[in-house]
C-alpha cells in the first residue's frame, strides 16, 4: 500500500507555490498549503480546493505553527520588488522570523525542509555567470535590502540549524522564473511586458535595456525543487536553479511584441537603485547532483504565459491587471 507523504508548502497559493502544490498532488502526496494570501491568491489554487488530499490553511508564518507533516517547502515571501518594498519590515520578518518558525517545526518533527532562496543573494554581481561559491555584492541598506538581505539571513539560519541541530536542509537559489499564474501587477519584467503589450500600453524599459536576465519556465523550476528535496541526505545546496540562456531586456521586449502582435511603443525610465545589471546562473552543480537542467525554450514558455494573461484579460477585463504603477525590474 502506498503511504502518502504529507508535504507542507508555505506560500502555497502564490505563483510558484501553486504549481508546486499541483505537482505534489500528481506525485500522490498529501499537500498542506499554508498562505496568508498577502500576495498569494485563491484563484491560483481554486482547481485544487476540492481535492481530498489538498488543504488550505490561512496562516502567517511569522507566527509559530503547530502541524504534523513529513516535509516542508518554505516558499513564503513576497518575491517581486513592488510587493516586498510595499512592506519592507514584514518582508524581513517573513524571511527571518518565518524561517526560524519553520526550522523550529522541522527540528521538532525531525523532517526535511527546503528553503526557496534567490539569485538576489548575489546582488549586483562582479562574477558572471554566478556560481554557488560566489558570496555576492549586496547593498545592506538599500530599498531592495529587505528581500536580498532577508534571504541571505534565511540561508544563514538554515545552515546554522544544519550545523547546530543536524537538521536535514535543502537550499535552492531561484533565478528569474515565469509562467502562468504570475501576479499581473507584480512589476516583474515578463508579466509587465506581456500585460502592457496585450493592453496596448507603452512597454516600459528601465535604463538602456541592455541589462540581462535568464528566464526559467515554472515547470522546469518545480522539477528542480522535487529533485532537490529528493536528493541524498547531506546534499544541502545551496544550488542554483535557473535557465543559463541569457537575454537582454530589449530582446525580451521585442519577443513579446512580436508574439502578441502588439503595436506598443517602448518608453524609457531610469534604472531603479541596486537593480542588477547581469544575471545568469552557473547550473553545473544542479546538473551534476540532481541531473537537472531546464528544457522549455523561452518562446514556448512565453506563448504559454501570454495565453494565460490573454485569458485572464478576456475573463476579468482590464481591471484585473493594472501594470501602470508597476516597475518592470525582474
Amino acid at each position: 500500500m502506498h503511504l502518502r507523504k504529507r508535504c507542507a508548502v508555505t506560500g502555497g497559493a502564490g505563483f510558484l507555490g501553486s504549481h508546486l502544490c499541483e505537482r505534489l498532488l500528481k506525485e500522490q502526496q498529501d499537500v498542506l498549503c499554508i498562505d496568508n494570501l498577502y500576495t498569494g491568491s485563491k484563484r491560483n489554487i481554486v482547481d485544487l480546493l476540492n481535492n481530498p488530499y489538498f488543504e488550505l490553511m490561512r496562516h502567517d508564518i511569522t507566527y509559530p505553527l503547530y502541524v504534523e507533516v513529513d516535509e516542508i517547502y518554505n516558499l513564503a515571501c513576497p518575491a517581486s520588488p513592488i510587493h516586498y518594498q510595499n512592506d519592507p519590515v514584514q518582508t524581513t520578518k517573513v524571511n527571518v522570523h518565518g524561517s526560524i518558525n519553520m526550522l523550529g517545526l522541522a527540528k521538532r518533527l525531525k523532517i526535511k525542509i527546503m528553503q526557496a532562496s534567490t539569485s538576489e543573494v548575489y546582488g549586483n554581481p562582479f562574477e558572471h555567470p554566478q556560481k554557488e561559491t560566489y558570496w555576492g555584492n549586496v547593498n545592506p541598506i538599500g530599498p531592495r535590502s529587505c528581500y536580498d538581505e532577508g534571504k541571505r539571513c534565511a540561508e544563514t539560519l538554515f545552515f546554522d540549524y544544519y550545523r547546530q541541530h543536524a537538521l536535514d536542509i535543502k537550499v535552492a537559489r531561484i533565478f528569474n522564473t515565469y509562467g502562468p499564474r504570475m501576479h499581473p501587477n507584480d512589476g516583474r519584467v515578463v508579466s509587465n511586458f506581456i500585460v502592457q503589450a496585450l493592453t496596448a500600453q507603452p512597454i516600459t524599459i528601465y535604463g538602456d535595456g541592455k541589462q540581462t536576465r535568464s528566464f526559467c519556465y515554472v515547470d522546469d523550476l518545480i522539477e528542480g525543487f522535487i529533485r532537490l528535496m529528493n536528493s541524498p541526505k547531506g546534499f544541502t545546496g545551496p544550488v542554483n536553479l535557473g535557465n543559463p540562456s541569457e537575454f537582454t531586456i530589449l530582446e525580451l521586449a521585442d519577443m513579446v511584441i512580436e508574439m502578441t502582435g502588439s503595436k506598443s511603443p517602448l518608453i524609457r525610465k531610469p534604472l531603479p537603485q541596486d537593480d542588477p545589471v547581469k544575471r545568469k546562473p552557473d547550473i553545473s552543480l544542479a546538473q551534476e547532483k540532481l541531473g537537472w537542467q531546464p528544457k522549455v525554450p523561452l518562446q514556448q514558455g512565453l506563448k504559454n504565459t501570454i495565453d494565460y494573461f490573454d485569458d485572464l484579460l478576456r475573463t476579468n477585463g482590464s481591471e484585473a491587471v493594472s501594470p501602470t504603477n508597476a516597475r518592470s525590474v525582474a
